[in-house]
């Protein structure tokens, strides 16, 4: 049941067509983690606060630096030096009280994932390295929870929705296999990055993450969606599953 303030809150959700009270209601019911304050991290945890979700949990282990301030507009000059994962629960608590806010200031490893991400319904994976990526793909293939994975760099980003359980859906392994440096990734404190642009790409991922929380619209689990600042444009690619991935093939 909403609440006479919940209702008013989230008015402009409960009269959209293809959403209304009944997808409010399954919102208001879901758990999400958000791996990664970052510039996709910080956009996706305002819209998902705003939503209405009913549990947040920010996991982060980085500190602010001065240089976060051009595309994370959770954090202030005043926070630098103090933990992401904890300014993004106080800022989360003031956008909206009704949800259940956890931060967790700690690493994603291959000891602390199970703890990290218990009891959740649906990951955001915003990390900037492909071991980290593949980790969570694993293990949320493995205990059969939604993963949307978001990136950004320069001006190109991409998002998706992983459920690679399933027999006609790919795993986030499927779709960058394994020949890769596992702890690489491209980062933009090495080729920068447009902030808005990763303002538009944690954004997006939060509607996806709304999409596979609520089940609007159409089902988006094995699309990519590339998005280029430069032309601008954006596409969706249909990911194939890999029958020889070792996650889920």
């Amino acid at each position: 049941m909403l609440s006479d303030d919940e209702l008013d809150r989230y008015a402009r959700h409960i009269i959209l067509p293809h959403f209304g009270g009944a997808a409010q209601a399954k919102l208001a019911a879901t758990r999400i983690a958000v791996i990664g304050a970052g510039g996709i991290g910080c956009p996706a945890i305002q819209y998902l606060a705003a939503a209405g979700v009913a549990a947040l949990r920010i996991i982060d282990d980085d500190a602010v630096t001065r240089s976060n301030l051009q595309r994370q507009p959770l954090f202030h000059s005043d926070d630098i030096g103090n933990a992401k994962a904890d300014v993004a629960a106080v800022r989360v608590v003031a956008i909206n009280p009704h949800v259940d806010v956890t931060a967790r200031v700690q690493r994603i490893t291959s000891d602390t994932i199970g703890d990290l991400l218990h009891g959740v319904d649906l990951v955001i994976d915003g990390s900037d390295n492909f071991a980290t990526r593949l980790l969570v793909s694993d293990y949320l293939t493995k205990a059969r929870i939604p993963l949307v994975s978001a990136a950004v760099v320069q001006f190109q980003g991409q998002v998706g929705t992983f459920t690679g359980w399933r027999d006609d859906a790919p795993c986030y392994r499927c779709f960058v296999g394994d020949a890769h440096d596992a702890d690489d990734c491209d980062s933009c404190a090495d080729q920068g990055v447009l902030g808005p642009l990763a303002g538009m790409v944690g954004s997006f991922a939060a509607v996806e993450a709304v999409r596979c929380a609520t089940g609007f619209g159409d089902d988006a689990t094995g699309k990519l969606h590339v998005i280029d600042g430069l032309v601008p444009s954006m596409r969706a690619l249909r990911l194939p599953k890999d029958p020889a991935c070792r996650a889920c093939g």
